[in-house]
């Protein structure tokens, strides 16, 4: 489907558009449509590749006055596909990537189509970082208007926690610097409300001092030794110290350098494990998870915190296709465990995978409602996540597996979902009544029309 477009009306905004504005004829547009997710393949009636502020103020403009869909491409690493729809307005952020870091007040600005990987490479130059995911080419926006998990949470919070202003287009084109001295309403419900009430052109950021080189790695052991060993990395992060950091995998074991051959293919656990101090005190923090059973490799070492970030780049290849469930847990009882490991004996894919973060620290000890992001209570995420490649056929039976993982989880639930790891779930679900009530009103003022719907959507009350 695609939509039929004033000539008159594209002519006009081309004569003061910087970027480029690319229609289904044209050469580029096949791949400036394109998202992370491989599954999704839509045709927007055009893409909007803006350089700047003013090209999204006149692209939202635009889209407008001609009543189109309009969705918003950061990193497109949204696992839904939320940023193209048939026959809309793609608002394509994607060459926006610039990052202005002052060293001295320990901030960063970096802009709205930036990947984790472009944050963390100039920050790192400064020897700063911030919590920002664990996948490196992974788009800022989505990620921090989610909330954001990721290796600094334990002692500096969510991504949303080291935000200090966000630049924001509004629905009728208009820019504002949002802040907590500067519409603060607003800029707590942009911190974890997701894009419900504009284009997010940049963000500011607290930045701490971190690494370069950092204590991390994965660790790897048998299926059959993942009971034990998720027991005791969940005890270990019930209360760790603010430096260490976890996430646990169960899948096939994929043919990387640090697993022996003979494992490739074969069910495993990994534990991706993290230290943010120093490296020789982590060797001993990190030791009760290490020593656990017998693990077929040990790959924890130090290293530079940039390549601790990308160490799960190699297992969310983009164009592959993905659908994901996630739940958050108040814990991780024995029959829990027992219900995710055997999971794995019907999985699907060698790209799939049961994947679980824990949330700690600074995350906790913040107010439950100081941002609009969901979890602070909670112990645990849990995600079913469904990968398979081009060549493997229909998605049908992976993501058939994703659910029933989902759907057997379901009675022990119960602690909401992270913004950021939504598929097709509805505001109801993600936000309690207080939180959505809040929003709502939010959403009243700023969008009342809910011209940007393209995203887990808090609809306007009228």
């Amino acid at each position: 489907m695609t939509s039929l477009l004033d000539g008159n009306a594209v002519a006009s905004l081309r004569a003061g558009f910087k970027g480029a504005l690319l229609q289904p004829e044209d050469e580029g547009f096949d791949l400036a449509r394109r998202v992370w997710n491989g599954s999704v393949d839509k045709r927007p009636a055009i893409v909007a590749r803006c350089t700047g502020v003013a090209d999204v103020q006149a692209a939202i403009r635009f889209g407008r006055e001609q009543d189109l869909l309009v969705s918003v491409k950061g990193g497109g690493h949204q696992v839904a596909g939320l940023a193209v729809a048939d026959g809309g307005l793609m608002v394509d952020l994607s060459l926006m990537r610039g990052v202005r870091v002052d060293a001295e007040a320990r901030t960063a600005r970096a802009q709205g189509g930036c990947l984790l990987g472009d944050l963390d490479r100039s920050t790192q130059l400064h020897g700063l970082a911030t919590t920002a995911g664990v996948i490196s080419v992974t788009g800022i926006g989505g990620l921090t208007l989610g909330g954001g998990i990721g290796w600094l949470q334990g002692k500096h919070g969510f991504t949303v926690d080291n935000v200090r202003s966000i630049d924001l287009v509004t629905a009728e084109g208009h820019q504002i610097a949002v802040s907590e001295d500067n519409e603060p309403d607003l800029f707590w419900g942009l911190r974890g409300g997701g894009g419900n009430f504009g284009v997010a052109t940049s963000f500011e950021y607290q930045m701490h001092p971190v690494g370069p080189i950092v204590l991390g790695g994965p660790i790897v052991w048998p299926l059959e030794q993942a009971p034990e060993v998720l027991g005791v990395v969940h005890e270990f992060m019930a209360d760790p110290p603010d430096e260490a950091g976890a996430l646990a995998v169960l899948r096939l074991a994929p043919p990387a350098p640090f697993v022996p051959p003979e494992h490739f293919g074969k069910p495993v656990m990994m534990a991706i494990l993290a230290w943010m101090g120093d490296p020789a005190a982590g060797q001993q923090a990190l030791e009760p998870v290490r020593s656990v059973g017998t693990p077929i490799a040990d790959a924890v070492r130090p290293m530079p915190y940039v390549a601790l970030q990308s160490l799960g780049d190699a297992g969310a290849p983009a164009g592959f296709g993905y659908y994901l469930k996630a739940n958050l847990l108040h814990d991780l009882p024995d029959e829990v465990i027992d219900l995710l490991v055997g999971h794995v004996g019907s999985i699907t894919s060698p790209f799939s995978q049961v994947r679980l973060h824990w949330i700690s620290g600074e995350c906790r000890r913040i107010a439950p409602d100081a941002t609009a992001t969901t979890g602070r209570d909670a112990a645990v995420d849990v995600n079913f996540t469904a990968g398979w490649s081009p060549v493997m056929g229909s998605g049908d039976p992976h993501i058939a597996w994703a659910r029933a993982g989902w759907e057997a989880l379901q009675p022990h639930a119960g602690a909401g979902l992270l913004p950021q790891f939504q598929y097709d779930e509805t505001a109801a679900t993600v936000y309690s009544p207080e939180r959505l009530e809040r929003l709502t009103a939010l959403k009243d003022r700023w969008d009342p029309t809910n011209f940007f719907r393209l995203n887990q959507n808090v609809a306007p009350s009228g």
